[in-house]
């Protein structure tokens, strides 16, 4: 075994967050295949991605409330010494610190915790020695890939994965009659289609989503075929989703997790974070909003006025947006549908994106720094 990494990739707990930290711990296993990886993660998180990921070796996780500093004893039981450290940047960020002091706290304990003969720095740095564009490829359960096979069995027709919301609160994603729309007309469009629901609501101190257990059931009421994938194990739902066409989803770490099961992702965009998560291989569609119609990506703390639309709805995610562009959202899931490759679904979202943000490059943040490669090429000052 060569020299020993430790991914020190603590942040808060979306599943997302996870599927970063394996982004990068496969990065640095590529760089150098001899490699002992660690991971750590908070314990809050869908930590059981890593065990189905072959470039991390050891994971451990702290018990972490990013909103209230911890004490030392939080990293007793992780090994300290280390060839190399390296940290989620974003636990250096003083912007970070002031929206979780708990955060920060973490990354000082961190500093004083771990020794290293190489050296501690954070992801991003010249050394150590790492390998971008990766595609990232979870190995689930056989009994999950079984089970999602009786699920899902052939079908003459595509299968759409629906998650119609995530963890934040519910009045930030659509409303029911918003996704009834959505669906009927996908069910137009395709006949045959059937839909797969996925989310989760046990209250177990991780994510889960917030449209609740009648929604779901008014939703499925709506659409020709249904199978549901809902309140079942993380790797079940993943397994499914393998078996699916696409994800149609808002933004949502969720997704990530489903894109490193080789899933693509439909994407009704919005609220707080453009898309910065694309794993090489794995085509996409983003359904980019009008900012001047529908502001969003106001960053923390400049969350937009909430709308009208049965109750208070998030601006980006209410029913005139939403009906705005259906038409896009039927398009990109028919590209999908058709073979849109990633080459092609990564220089046409660095397009759009570019434009949507008038140029501000600094604003395109993406792991990996992948989206750099396909934006359009500077101007001459």
């Amino acid at each position: 075994m060569g020299e020993s990494l430790l991914v020190n990739f603590v942040y808060c707990h979306p599943v997302g967050h996870a599927v970063e930290a394996l982004q990068y711990a496969l990065g640095y296993r590529r760089a150098d295949p001899d490699r002992r990886i660690g991971v750590v993660l908070n314990s809050a998180t869908a930590v059981q991605l890593a065990d189905w990921c072959d470039a991390v070796d050891e994971l451990y996780t702290v018990d972490i409330d990013v909103f209230e500093p911890g004490d030392a004893g939080m990293l007793a039981h992780v090994p300290a010494e280390w060839d190399w450290v390296v940290d989620d940047p974003r636990g250096h960020q003083s912007w970070q610190h002031q929206y979780f002091p708990g955060l920060q706290r973490y990354y000082e304990l961190s500093a004083q915790h771990f020794r290293t003969t190489r050296g501690h720095t954070q992801v991003g740095a010249p050394r150590p020695s790492y390998q971008r564009r990766n595609q990232l490829r979870l190995a689930l359960p056989q009994e999950a890939r079984d089970w999602a096979a009786q699920l899902l069995p052939e079908h003459d027709g595509p299968t759409i994965a629906v998650l119609p919301g995530g963890s934040a609160e519910r009045w930030r994603y659509p409303s029911l009659a918003s996704w009834q729309r959505i669906l009927d007309a996908f069910a137009q469009r395709w006949p045959q289609v059937r839909f797969c629901l996925t989310g989760k609501h046990a209250e177990d101190g991780r994510t889960s989503t917030g449209f609740t257990s009648a929604e779901f059931e008014a939703l499925a009421e709506v659409a020709p075929q249904v199978v549901w994938a809902v309140d079942v194990p993380l790797e079940r739902q993943l397994a499914a989703l393998q078996r699916c066409e696409m994800l149609l989803s808002p933004h949502t770490g969720f997704a990530f997790a489903a894109m490193a099961a080789g899933t693509p992702w439909l994407t009704l965009a919005g609220n707080d974070w453009a898309e910065y998560y694309f794993n090489p291989g794995v085509p996409f569609h983003s359904v980019l909003p009008d900012l001047q119609r529908f502001p969003c990506y106001l960053m923390l703390g400049n969350t937009p006025d909430p709308v009208d639309d049965d109750g208070p709805r998030a601006p980006s995610m209410s029913a005139e947006r939403i009906e705005t562009d259906l038409p896009e959202l039927l398009d990109g899931a028919a590209g999908l549908l058709a073979g849109l490759d990633f080459e092609t679904a990564m220089r046409d979202h660095a397009g759009r994106v570019h434009a949507l943000f008038g140029g501000r490059r600094e604003l395109l943040y993406s792991v990996d720094g992948l989206l750099a490669d396909y934006l359009p090429a500077e101007e001459p000052a």
